[in-house]
């Protein structure tokens, strides 16, 4: 178990300079694929959505399998294979362009694979940082990855937006695609041991192993409520998501450099969320901190919806970077909670499980985004999708509303029903 802080270890700094490169690389493909699907394929509404589906459909698909099998295996080398595959995929893209044979069909195909190496690389991700730090650095491990992670979010968009008017979107994703290799090979250089549990298949059947996951999530109230207000979350972001671009450069006439711009200064709150996040679990509650982050900045996130072209676009920025601030706050701390309430030997499935509740609802949103954006428009679109992030952190208060500290929780919610020891 790491002792002192987690920056004093080799590998945790390994781990970060990986996942800030990466993270960089995302961001910036965030604002290509799109702009890419709307300026150069001239992608409808619909279109759109039906990529932000695609993308997440694997955890719908495999989420539940994939963490039963990554509490059978090493989880560092699956992390290593899901980078290789991401960074393949996205060089296809330019590829493609290259030879004149791109098309919205392979963008739906390269984010659908993507997403299945992403279903791989998240829920291991979050199993394999506790081997890292130690379970009680997990919430120090959690803000530090998110803090260095934003730096990406408040350059990539900037940075992605300039490169896409200069070489084009389909060039810009090799950018990407090389940002993967380096997190590849920092993933490769980490020395920690992980503690690997022995599972027997054919005592322990896939089937069970899955049951026992979800059984965990389903009869602990704290993760339940959690998993609900995520999925709910995520929801409203995947309705948007197919709109969201159209929206900045149809309804508010700007520029793919201005929508970068936009979108860097309202993820600038994301850096400071993450270093506040220590500070505020602290001063509110490790508890309390999960719901009040969504109830007080959800609200404010909706401002967007009112942006006009000119000096309104502001709200955009506002909007942006409230939801932004509110959601890291809740992220770090919600997937701090569930490190240090699951034994290690099925953190895997129950971040598996989780995941699936939270990302099994994106196609459909996106889905109904697209569609909505086709029928009533790209504003209303967006106003619906904020209906969800206010229902969202409904749950967890109802859960959490007389807890301030996760370690107020009585024992049964903090281990309820772990299994014999492995």
């Amino acid at each position: 178990m790491a002792v002192g802080s987690p920056f004093a270890q080799r590998d945790f700094r390994l781990l970060l300079t990986g996942q800030t490169t990466s993270q960089f690389g995302t961001q910036i493909s965030a604002v290509a694929i799109p702009l890419l699907a709307v300026l150069t394929l001239h992608a409808s509404p619909f279109e759109v959505g039906l990529i932000s589906a695609s993308s997440t459909l694997a955890f719908a698909l495999i989420g539940l399998p994939a963490g039963a099998w990554l509490d059978r295996w090493p989880r560092r080398p699956v992390l290593i294979a899901g980078d290789v595959a991401r960074a393949l995929l996205l060089a296809s893209i330019p590829l493609a362009e290259a030879l004149d044979a791109l098309s919205v069909a392979q963008l739906v195909s390269v984010s659908l694979l993507a997403g299945f190496a992403r279903v791989f690389f998240d829920v291991g991700y979050q199993s394999y940082l506790p081997s890292v730090v130690g379970k009680d650095q997990v919430l120090t491990g959690n803000s530090a990855v998110e803090l260095l992670r934003a730096s990406g979010q408040i350059a990539g968009p900037g940075i992605g937006g300039v490169l896409v008017s200069l070489i084009g979107a389909a060039a810009v994703l090799f950018v990407d695609a090389g940002t993967f290799v380096v997190s590849a090979i920092t993933l490769f250089a980490i020395r920690s041991r992980e503690r690997i549990h022995e599972v027997d298949a054919r005592r322990t059947p896939l089937r069970a192993q899955i049951t026992e996951g979800v059984a965990f999530v389903a009869r602990n109230r704290v993760l339940r409520s959690i998993a609900i207000a995520s999925g709910l979350s995520n929801f409203g972001f995947a309705i948007a998501s197919s709109v969201n671009m159209i929206f900045l450069s149809r309804t508010l006439g700007l520029s793919a450099p201005a929508i970068g711009v936009v979108l860097a200064a309202g993820a600038a709150t994301v850096m400071a969320g993450a270093a506040c996040t220590p500070h505020l679990s602290r001063l509110v509650g490790s508890a309390r901190i999960i719901w009040l982050s969504l109830a007080v900045t959800g609200p404010l996130s909706l401002l967007g919806v009112l942006a006009q072209p000119g000096r309104l676009v502001v709200l955009v920025v506002v909007g942006s970077a409230a939801g932004e601030f509110g959601q890291i706050v809740y992220a770090i701390t919600s997937v701090s909670v569930r490190q240090r309430l699951c034994p290690d030997r099925m953190l895997s499935r129950v971040n598996a499980t989780t995941r699936v509740m939270i990302m099994g609802l994106f196609p459909l949103g996106a889905l109904m985004g697209g569609g909505l954006g086709d029928l009533v428009g790209a504003r209303p679109t967006l106003a619906v999708s904020g209906v969800a992030v206010l229902a969202a952190p409904v749950p967890v208060y109802l859960a959490l509303r007389r807890t301030r500290e996760v370690e107020d929780l009585p024992p049964w919610e903090q281990s309820p029903n772990p299994g014999p020891p492995m």
